[in-house]
């Protein structure tokens, strides 16, 4: 296409814009549009932010049929519905927030727990065979034991035979850990001492699973023993966290053994009240010697 012909199109669509061309320069196009966008986004404050979306609010679906039964159903999850598209694809706004979203999770999964978390809540640290964050997401068979330096930690700062013990794992989301284990520890323990529950040291495991709680139990040789530990993030929350307990579990045991009280964030179950909940199935399983699938 030769010179003359392309300015003339590009002449043409700025004046369906309403955009003046009255320039001496060949790139008018160029400079023109630039000092459009500089003119509509040179104050960032004007821009939106996409952690300011609730989808329980956002409804784009044109003429639906039943408007007031759609947001009823949308108030009762925080689930993408209702988020329409554009062709066969979301939205650019949809879009953008969902790869926040993913970004987000995938920094929780692989950011550590802070160093400080341990010692600024009087928690010691035992960490299991993984000897980092790639291993124990590779390795989760190595996240299931405790190293021999954790064990004899373990054994050294820990009473034994204690009715209850809570500690923290980090699992898969730091951030469920630094935003919800402190709070919903202490209301755990409030409420078992008020029952003159024996409770046992609590501590912090590094790179631990689930399943770690298993040889902890029968090392100290606990009744009850409950782990918080970080939820694998989705794209709702990265802060979920989950209490997984067991009655004097053993290493090898069938899953459905543990009993487990999930979502625990500011959107799900609040660490306070999740704590009071906790205990009060604690105290259950102490008096039924059983849990999991076996509790009644």
């Amino acid at each position: 296409m030769e010179e003359v012909q392309l300015e003339y199109l590009v002449k043409k669509v700025l004046d369906n814009m309403n955009i003046d061309t009255n320039r001496k320069d060949n790139n008018v196009s160029v400079g023109v549009s630039n000092n459009l966008y500089s003119s509509q986004y040179s104050n960032d404050s004007e821009l939106s932010d996409l952690g300011d979306m609730d989808f329980r609010k956002e409804f784009k679906i044109p003429s639906p049929n039943n408007t007031e039964t759609y947001l009823k159903m949308k108030q009762a999850s925080p689930a993408r519905l209702g988020i329409w598209r554009a062709g066969p694809r979301y939205t650019t706004r949809t879009m953008l927030r969902f790869r926040a979203d993913h970004a987000t999770a995938q920094d929780s999964v692989f950011k550590e727990v802070p160093e400080s978390f341990a010692s600024e809540n009087n928690l010691f640290t035992i960490q299991t065979r993984c000897s980092s964050k790639d291993i124990f997401l590779t390795r989760p068979d190595l996240g299931r034991r405790l190293s021999d330096e954790g064990v004899a930690i373990l054994k050294e700062k820990s009473i034994r035979s204690p009715k209850v013990l809570v500690y923290v794992a980090d699992g898969l989301s730091s951030v469920a850990i630094t935003t919800n284990a402190i709070t919903t520890l202490k209301s755990i323990e409030q409420s078992l001492k008020s029952s003159n529950i024996t409770l046992g040291t609590p501590f912090f495991v590094k790179y631990g699973r689930v399943a770690v709680m298993d040889e902890i139990a029968e090392i100290l040789d606990v009744d009850v023993i409950c782990t918080l530990i970080g939820e694998r993030p989705g794209l709702i929350t990265s802060e979920s966290m989950s209490c997984y307990m067991a009655y004097r579990p053993t290493i090898g045991m069938p899953e459905s053994k543990r009993t487990v009280v999930s979502n625990i964030h500011s959107g799900g179950m609040p660490a306070l009240e999740a704590g009071a909940y906790i205990a009060d199935i604690v105290l259950k399983m102490l008096n039924q010697k059983a849990s999991g699938i076996d509790l009644k």
